[in-house]
């Protein structure tokens, strides 16, 4: 006791730092102070306390790692711990393994039943409105003329059907207009004619001057003003075809129009056109006639409907999107094109629980790598056995995923645990996610590192 003494007096005289001063006492208790000198039995060589079965060692976070004695992992420096032989019976080869039970409960596995039941999945897109096309007309001059007056003189103006638009004069159609004058009278005066072949063709001239106002533009009911007048106009009224918004107008009071020179566009907004661009990865699950709903920032909280009418056929390179058409209805024209829209589309298959409906697993239950899905089935026969299948599925539909192919209904696959059981299977070298062919795989390999987290626990609770 007297060196601690001594050494107390020291630190108080000299002020020797805290740290030097731990150090020091660590040092006298290593080596036993005051109690002579202890000797310390060497640990055995480690091949007198490894299980001779042992075959193999592996590295926990590189199960690719396979030596044939312990050692240190080449990629991490961890310890290598060893590889449990399991019994060599044909039920356990191939991409089957068996947990013991403590196993199956630290990995938490859990299974359900494949099974056939109704899909549903929902689709949110974007778009904007647009004009309903087949609503949509250009007004072009029949004849070349002068336009004398415009009735409808600005864009927007809202028209009805057969409202007057402008008035042009044109002397064509003044003389087109005197033909069938003349037509009628001529046909007046022949009709007493003894001869047959005057009194036939006379009628037939005037029909022939009525048609060709008629392709010059002129309704019926201007045709039958002219003939009942007797006299000419000298001006020529051009009116909608339909009732809409004006959301064109190159005509200009006074101006000379030629032959097929548009001079508005009418667009009927009763109903219109909604286009939503939707993803290639959602195509699959559009059909023509499914209703859509969809809402706007001009009525916010208010819903809209309509069903899909069209599915473009051709996907744009640019934005690898396709485009949808909705119509629908338009009332009083509260919807305006251009307007963004945001819109949810709900899939549904399998209303009715029938051999067409499909198979379908949870979402939890594949191991996905990107070009292949596995799934682990339980055994129908033993407990805690599960065997790796590789299986083909549809497109994922909300927390489920069809089933193309490769399970049966029934059959139930793991949905919790199933990373842990692949990672006992790699350390088995067995046909694994990541490893298909099975077998040890070359240190450094890209994939080997996949299922690092519990290949080591999973390993170890193997029977």
């Amino acid at each position: 006791m007297s060196q601690f003494h001594a050494f107390g007096s020291a630190i108080v005289r000299y002020k020797i730092p805290a740290l030097v001063v731990i150090a020091f006492i660590a040092g006298f208790a290593l080596r036993g102070v005051g109690g002579g000198t202890r000797t310390v039995a060497p640990a055995p060589p480690s091949e007198h306390i490894v299980d001779q079965a042992v075959k193999e060692w592996t590295c926990a976070m590189h199960p690719q790692i396979r030596r044939p004695g312990p050692g240190k992992c080449p990629i991490c420096g961890m310890d290598l711990i060893p590889v449990r032989q399991e019994p060599s019976s044909s039920e356990d080869q191939g991409a089957r393994i068996r947990l013991s039970p403590q196993a199956a409960k630290l990995a938490e596995v859990q299974t359900v039943s494949v099974e056939r039941k109704r899909l549903e999945r929902e689709v949110r897109l974007v778009g904007r409105v647009e004009y309903d096309e087949t609503r949509v007309k250009d007004i072009t001059a029949r004849v070349p003329g002068r336009i004398d007056t415009l009735h409808v003189d600005f864009t927007g103006a809202v028209v009805r059907k057969g409202e007057p638009l402008a008035s042009v004069y044109s002397p064509e159609l003044f003389a087109a207009q005197e033909e069938l004058i003349q037509a009628v009278r001529s046909s007046r005066e022949l009709a007493g004619s003894s001869l047959s072949s005057i009194r036939d063709t006379a009628p037939l001239t005037v029909e022939a001057a009525r048609e060709k106002l008629r392709l010059l533009g002129l309704t019926p009911a201007q045709v039958e003003d002219i003939e009942r007048s007797d006299r000419p106009d000298d001006h020529v009224t051009i009116s909608s075809p339909l009732g809409g918004v004006v959301i064109e107008k190159d005509a200009i009071e006074g101006m000379y129009v030629e032959t097929g020179m548009k001079l508005f566009r009418v667009a009927d907004l009763s109903t219109v056109w909604v286009k939503l661009d939707v993803y290639e990865s959602d195509v699959f699950w559009l059909r023509a006639g499914q209703a859509v709903e969809f809402t706007g920032d001009a009525f916010p909280g208010e819903m809209f409907r309509g069903r899909i009418a069209f599915i473009d056929p051709v996907l744009d390179p640019m934005t690898r999107t396709v485009k949808v058409r909705v119509e629908v209805p338009n009332p009083g024209g509260r919807l305006k094109p251009d307007m963004f829209v945001r819109s949810i589309v709900r899939f549904g298959a399998g209303a009715e629980r029938t051999a067409a409906m499909p198979l379908v697993i949870p979402a939890s239950a594949p191991l996905l790598t990107g070009k292949r899905a596995v799934v682990y089935v339980a055994g129908s026969d033993t407990a805690n056995e599960f065997e790796g299948r590789e299986v083909v599925l549809g497109a994922r539909a909300g927390d489920f995923y069809p089933v193309v192919s490769g399970l049966a209904e029934g059959e139930r696959v793991v949905v919790n645990g199933a990373f842990k059981i692949d990672s006992a299977v790699q350390i088995l070298a067995r046909p694994s996610m990541m490893n298909p062919e099975g077998g040890a795989v070359t240190p450094g390999h890209s994939h080997g590192g996949a299922q690092v987290k519990h290949g080591a626990a999973a390993a170890g609770g193997t029977q």
